[in-house]
């Protein structure tokens, strides 16, 4: 099997990792991350984990990777709800917002200063949760037909967990815009906005760093729309066969993360 030499992906100095798909799925840590980590550490590479999930703030991602084996300061974790947050202060300071979502969003609203606002908000907000049921949505469709803007913090269809694929962002928000005929406006992955703030707490240039995901559609188009060398690992959402439905294609295809210390890897057919 032809073989694909690692030299160049080694030279970067910063490594834009995403979460669910790629560290774990769910509470099950997957194989190769302590070595992938060790690596990272041991050759002083700059690293983010940059995650579309909404419901945890850096704090609890850093407790997470903590309870599974792993210490990383909660200084390495940027998410989708930390990135809408951003972006909505500077569209609308002091604004308020209607939300569903978990704590992590809400907390990353008000440390923006925004306030929570169920009767006339500047915005319907949601994020990922497993709170979401008929009133909210119902109340959300009235508040974005009275003028309320549509945000969702990610694109996301489907998650993976520890026990099979799940509903996301984009799916759970899908019957708001379908009953008022609004386009929400998604903040995370492969939005630019979304790597432009993880370049900028790395300190470092597009051409510094790799992007390392498993969703052809977030990971994989960020980094190439971003102009960041990519790595697809087959360990989330994605296999060999689903690369082939893509207009375009990682640089790297990978088993998992583990492999991405070795010297040389087996050419994936994609």
């Amino acid at each position: 099997m032809e073989k694909i030499s690692l030299r160049h992906l080694h030279d970067k100095s910063a490594f834009i990792c995403d979460m669910d798909g790629v560290i774990y799925h769910g509470n099950r840590l997957l194989p190769g991350v302590h070595e992938f980590l060790e690596w990272i550490k041991k050759n002083d590479k700059k690293f983010l984990f940059l995650t579309n999930s909404s419901e945890r703030s850096p704090r609890e991602l850093s407790a997470k990777l903590n309870r599974l084996g792993l210490d990383v300061g909660e200084e390495h974790f940027y998410t989708s709800a930390l990135a809408t947050a951003s972006f909505l202060s500077t569209q609308c300071p002091g604004g308020s917002a209607y939300v569903i979502g978990e704590p992590g969003l809400v907390n990353a609203l008000y440390d923006v200063g925004f306030t929570m606002n169920d009767y006339n908000p500047d915005y319907v907000v949601l994020g990922e949760t497993r709170s979401i049921n008929y009133e909210k949505i119902e109340h959300a469709v009235s508040l974005v037909q009275k003028g309320a803007k549509l945000i969702g913090t990610n694109p996301d269809l489907t998650g993976p967990t520890d026990t099979g694929i799940v509903p996301a962002c984009r799916a759970l928000i899908s019957p708001i815009t379908l009953t008022t005929g609004t386009e929400a406006y998604f903040v995370g992955k492969p939005n630019p906005l979304m790597m432009r703030h993880a370049l900028k707490k790395l300190g470092v240039s597009r051409r510094d760093a790799a992007i390392i995901g498993d969703r052809m559609d977030t990971d994989i188009i960020a980094g190439i729309e971003s102009e960041l060398d990519t790595v697809l690992v087959l360990s989330g959402v994605t296999d060999l066969e689903t690369i082939k439905r893509f207009p375009y294609r990682p640089l790297y295809v990978m088993n998992g993360v583990g492999d991405i210390i070795k010297d040389e890897i087996d050419y994936l057919e994609h």
